[in-house]
This record gives C-alpha cells, structure tokens and sequence, in this order.
C-alpha cells in the first residue's frame, strides 16, 4: 500500500528513529526522526556542491564518507549547502508515487552539522510551487534537453547571473539535472532558471508542453539562497531591443560558454 512520503517522514520523526528511507530514486538518512541527509539521482549531489563551491576537494569529502569527516565539520558553508540538498531532493522525491522503505542504521555523519524537521521540510517545498506547473514539470528535469531558441524576439531582457550561466550551459543535448551538475548547482535552480528563459522566449519549452509568451523572466527565486559558485555570471545579459525576430548569436554564446570555463 501506497504512503505518502511527507506522512512516513513525520512518523519517523513521531517514533524517533535512526535510518534510511529508500524511495524511488532517492534517500532520506534520518537521525532521531530529523532529516540530515538527502539523495535524488535527478538532482546534483552534495559533493559535487561542496567541492564546486570550493567547501572541500574530492579527496576530503571521500574521506568523510569513510568516517573521517575532520576538519570539514567546521566549515559554516557546509551546513548552508547541506541543507539546500536536503530541500533539492526533497522538491523531487516528495511527489513519488512509490512505497517508501525504512531500514534502520548508524546516523549520517551529516547529522552533526545538518538537522531538518519534516514539516519544516514540507513547508519549504511546498513555498517553491507546484512541482509540475509551468512549461517545465519537475518530472522532465532528467528526461528533456534544454534547447536554445533558433530566433529570438529582438527586445530588452535582463538576465541575472544565473540565468545566463544557464542559458549558455544550453547545448540541445543536457537535461536541466546535467545542467545543474556540470555547473555544480542545484537542480531546482536550474530548472527555475530554465522556467523563466522559457517564459522569456530563449529557451525553447520542452516537447508537449505549451509555449509561453508572458514577458520577461523573474530573477532565479533560487539564486539568493545558494552560494556564489566561481563560475556565477555577475553582470546581466541584453537581448537587443524591437518587436522583429533576429538569429540567436550562437558565436556570442561560444564566448560566454568560454568566459564561463575560464572562470572556473
């Protein structure tokens, strides 16, 4: 019988118990019914986020995966990008329509710097929206390209970093989770960033879905509570003002791509 998610999450919490919730294509490691730790093959991982943010290299975090966390738990970053994976894979495994699995074993390492209730966890996902509203459900996230428009409407956008580090990682072959991952940001931003490149005409909606022409993006809701990545574009991108329809400038898009890689 199916459970829903968030209610076996607050049970576990109710009960107090230590563990891993296998669903789907993820996992929740509680500790004491609080969440620490959370995975979702759809989304970017904590590794990849602290060693792009710089928190640790590759070699420390496998180490703190044998047990050896060291000196990494007394970094602040750490806890900030904790949490943001803990609610990345929490906005994607919430609405799994699969039977939830509970093992019982030792705390997560992560616990010692990273606790979430389940209703705090709830609420948060619940504050981002509908998983599967606008023209990019939550469940394309892995499944769809991101393909930049061919044409573009010749008017003034502005793009906030985020967005134009997005825009120019569009190459019509990453998904919006290869996206996120190659750039070493959340999946939930990215797919706000791809949201509103959509709605603003340059980027093109997935097939099936129905295109939008409702202006100009909102900034990435997602942008101000991550951490600055050494890749982040910090200055807005103009698109041309007019009504007419011009090619996009794919050699403009090279240079960013470029600009972007010797940031790195």
């Amino acid at each position: 019988m199916r459970v829903e998610l968030a209610d076996e999450l607050q049970r576990l919490e109710d009960e107090g118990r230590t563990g891993v919730l296998h669903v789907g294509d993820g996992e929740f490691h509680l500790a004491d019914g609080a969440i620490a730790s959370a995975t979702c093959s759809r989304t970017t991982g904590l590794d990849r986020l602290v060693v792009e943010a710089g928190v640790a290299s590759a070699e420390d975090w496998e180490r703190a995966g044998t047990g050896d966390p060291g000196p990494l738990l007394g970094r602040p970053l750490l806890e900030t990008l904790a949490l943001l994976a803990v609610f990345d894979a929490a906005y994607f495994l919430l609405p799994t329509p699969v039977v939830p699995e509970f093992r019982p074993a030792p705390a997560h390492w992560l616990s010692a710097v990273c606790t979430i209730r389940p209703r705090a966890l709830v609420r948060e996902c619940a504050r981002r929206g509908d998983p599967d509203s606008g023209p990019w459900p939550a469940q394309l996230v892995d499944r769809a390209a991101v393909v930049p428009v061919r044409r573009i409407r010749r008017r003034r956008v502005l793009l906030t970093g985020s967005q134009a580090e997005v825009l120019a990682a569009a190459d019509n072959r990453r998904s919006v989770t290869g996206i996120a991952r190659d750039l070493g940001r959340t999946a939930y931003g990215c797919l706000e960033a791809v949201r509103d490149l959509t709605v603003a005409g340059l980027i093109e909606p997935p097939v099936g879905a129905p295109a939008s022409d409702a202006g100009p993006p909102a900034a990435d809701p997602a942008a101000a509570a991550e951490p600055p990545l050494r890749r982040r574009v910090r200055h807005a991108t103009p698109v041309p003002d007019g009504d007419e329809w011009e090619p996009v400038d794919h050699e403009l898009l090279t240079r960013l791509r470029a600009a972007l890689e010797d940031l790195a």
